[in-house]
């Protein structure tokens, strides 16, 4: 079996995830993990699939048909997962919307080789003043030995200059 990573834009309408979802599953893919959502009127998502290595040109194919229906999927194929040990953690992040908090946030933790598994992000109206808050969750991977009191140290800089809560752990 061959792991694909597929990326998907496009305006959003009924059918699209199922018109995704029949092409995979008439190559004998599998669907195995997948993040969507509606954006601005679009629908964006990533996902990975497995499908037979035999089958894998015939599917890309069959998926660069979808941009005549205004869905541009961009696939690319997948790699065994490194083996390094690595330990889980969790940031979560709310505070008063400002530009560039995603990116400090995300350089002090590549600074301290922390790898961004997974984030989610939202704005949302803070229920008494009503100024827009900023909401992250960002699932890592840190090495083991990290200097984890360094690390929160860092991030903690970083909150108090933004007026933003961090928990890690």
């Amino acid at each position: 079996m061959q792991s694909l990573v597929l990326t998907l834009i496009g305006p959003d309408r009924p059918g699209l995830v199922e018109s995704v979802a029949s092409l995979v599953a008439s190559h004998g893919g599998n669907w195995l993990e997948s993040r969507m959502s509606h954006l601005a009127g679009q629908f964006a998502g990533v996902l990975r699939i497995e499908v037979p290595a035999d089958k894998t040109a015939q599917l890309e194919a069959a998926l660069d048909t979808l941009s005549a229906r205004g869905l541009k999927v961009t696939v690319a194929r997948g790699d065994s997962p490194a083996t390094s040990e690595m330990a889980a953690g969790l940031v979560e992040i709310l505070g008063q919307d400002r530009p560039g908090i995603v990116r400090d946030i995300s350089r002090a933790l590549a600074a301290h080789g922390v790898n961004v598994e997974e984030i989610t992000t939202q704005r949302r109206s803070a229920p008494m003043s009503g100024e827009m808050l900023f909401e992250a969750s960002i699932r890592v991977s840190m090495p083991v030995g990290l200097d984890a009191v360094a690390l929160r140290a860092d991030l903690e800089k970083i909150a108090a200059s933004l007026m933003v809560e961090l928990r890690f752990g």
